[in-house]
């Protein structure tokens, strides 16, 4: 019997089919995103079949293009934001404030006064001085103490940044108390693309030992919060199914269902880096001859570098993995050592170098899949050059 995705998916028109469609129209040689909501509506059952007792918060800025964020409002999930900004932008969904949490450890007073007036009470703290804060502006705020998590294999670590040492716990607990401010969770990242599952039993278990310390001081824990750090797309070595067996184990261990504890995580690259699609042009080629390999490779500058979509490169040290927009001609064409570049006039604006890949001419597109996390969100104009434009794939329910 076919199933309610495959009934969406026979009716969808396919991501090659749109940016085929578009380079055919394509005049002034930009750049181009298309989004697939298909895929991100797949990733949301996905989770609630992989993951169902703990509730999705969307890390809003891993990618708030508002047709994403309005339609994971409309898919019922909530929202991890870090601004004013992201909250308001949230709001404007029609989401329910109880289903928001401000998820910065070191917020303006300003935003604190914000969040209060439009009712997100729940927020994130990892140190004294903070507790004051919210003490002067929100004392009726409920506070999730955020510790450090266990990033040692993942990509990109926050433990510089964010986070209480254990040793520190019951101190910043008792400081709480003392201000009788009310804390009621325990949340952790365990950085981007965690690589190693075992890090989420052992950040869980740290969890339980802060969960012990609060109520021994009377607070009433009832919040258990485990970031995010979940892969977005197939190339991760640690798969989502394998990081969430674990988690479901060590949830089982220490927070076993009927607990009273509410079990929430902010994935972010989970739900959008595979929906994200990049179209890019070559707009000039060199060649430049290759010593180590005794022959001509290929310098090549694309309309998009790390300036925009291909940021990624610099802040998440993300390697690129280009297409060809016919795949087809693959084997047809002379594999040469090659470097591509970004648009900008600045050396920094290097997508990828010393790869082998299909030689190119000017004028040609090519094609990066899972560019949809921390991407068109972080893009600048530098140099004068444009962001991707972006394409929506029509939603599954139109």
């Amino acid at each position: 019997m076919e199933t309610e995705v495959e009934k969406i998916y026979r009716n969808y028109s396919s991501i090659d089919k749109i940016i085929d469609e578009k380079i055919a129209s394509n005049l002034q040689e930009k750049s181009f995103y298309v989004v697939d909501m298909l895929d991100i509506y797949k990733k949301h059952l996905r989770w609630l079949q992989v993951l169902p007792r703990v509730r999705p918060f969307y890390a809003v800025k891993c990618n708030n293009l508002p047709e994403i964020v309005a339609f994971l409002a409309s898919l019922g999930t909530c929202f991890d934001c870090a601004s004013k900004q992201e909250i308001d932008q949230v709001l404007a969904c029609g989401v329910d404030p109880a289903n928001i949490i401000y998820a910065n450890p070191c917020k303006t007073k300003y935003f604190i006064k914000h969040a209060k007036s439009v009712g997100v009470d729940l927020m994130t703290f990892d140190n004294e001085l903070e507790l004051h804060k919210i003490a002067q502006i929100n004392p009726g705020a409920r506070l999730v103490l955020r510790i450090k998590g266990n990033e040692r294999t993942s990509r990109c670590k926050f433990n510089i940044k964010f986070g209480a040492d254990l040793d520190i716990c019951y101190d910043l607990l008792k400081v709480a108390k003392q201000l009788d401010l009310n804390v009621v969770g325990v949340s952790f990242h365990n950085g981007s693309d965690c690589e190693e599952a075992d890090a989420y039993h052992q950040s869980i278990a740290a969890c339980k030992a802060v969960f012990t310390m609060g109520k021994e001081l009377g607070h009433d824990m009832t919040i258990l919060d485990i970031g995010g750090g979940f892969p977005g797309d197939d190339r991760a070595r640690v798969s989502f199914e394998e990081l969430a067996a674990t988690i479901n184990s060590a949830l089982d261990s220490f927070f076993p269902p009927g607990c009273g504890v509410d079990i929430i995580a902010e994935p972010g690259r989970y739900y959008v880096a595979s929906s994200m699609t990049l179209a890019t042009m070559v707009i000039a080629k060199r060649v430049q001859y290759d010593e180590k390999l005794g022959h001509d490779g290929y310098m090549y500058y694309l309309n998009d570098g790390v300036y925009g979509a291909f940021n990624n490169v610099i802040f998440e040290h993300g390697i690129p993995t280009p297409q060809l927009l016919d795949e087809r001609t693959r084997s047809k064409r002379k594999l040469r050592s090659t470097v591509m570049w970004g648009p900008t006039c600045d050396s920094i604006d290097c997508i990828r170098r010393d790869f082998t890949f299909p030689e190119l001419q000017v004028g040609e597109w090519v094609i990066f899949k899972n560019m949809g996390a921390y991407s068109c969100c972080v893009a600048t104009t530098f140099n004068g050059f444009e962001r991707a434009t972006v394409i929506i794939a029509e939603k599954p329910f139109d």
